[in-house]
């Protein structure tokens, strides 16, 4: 019974408007904080949830998934850089990205390692390895194993969790 009702929450999730809820969801005072460890972002939730639209606020900061197809940035073909939406921070490159089929903007890598954090996601029922902007805290999306060469990996983002930056446009200043 217990397996039957987590495939249907699984179901009813994927085929529903708006967010998919992941199962164990944090309750909000469980949240990250949006930063304020060594070498992040100073901001508090609070400061972020200021500043950012709710869509955008709910998956970066409550760990919220959009549903998959929805991002324009699925379409994007031009030469530029995709920055996270909370701190602007530069996460990935255009040559980096690749058409996955999943409906969400996909990667092989990030720009710099050093502007990722990952930890082990254990909402679904199967461990994954989830990511977040090293900054800020904003969670970006999961990386797996089963992308393209050279790497193999799929950076599979949230496109709400990224902004996109054309090639020859000044990236904007980093919010700390």
């Amino acid at each position: 019974m217990k397996r039957r009702q987590i495939l249907t929450g699984i179901g009813l999730g994927a085929v529903g408007g708006g967010f998919l809820l992941h199962a164990g969801a944090q309750q909000e005072d469980d949240l990250p904080t949006g930063g304020n460890e060594e070498g992040m972002s100073s901001k508090t939730l609070e400061e972020w949830k200021q500043i950012l639209p709710k869509e955008r606020f709910d998956i970066l900061f409550r760990e919220k998934t959009e549903r998959a197809g929805t991002s324009p940035l699925n379409d994007e073909k031009r030469d530029g850089t995709y920055i996270c939406a909370a701190c602007y921070q530069p996460l990935f490159s255009s040559e980096h990205k690749f058409d996955s089929g999943t409906g969400w903007p996909s990667f092989t890598r990030a720009i710099d390692d050093a502007a990722i954090d990952t930890k082990k996601d254990f909402k679904l029922i199967w461990p994954r390895t989830e990511y977040h902007c090293s900054n800020c805290g904003g969670h970006q999306g999961h990386v797996f194993d089963d992308g393209p060469p050279p790497t193999g990996q799929r950076w599979c983002n949230n496109g709400l969790a990224l902004q996109f930056v054309v090639e020859g446009q000044e990236l904007p200043e980093l919010r700390a």
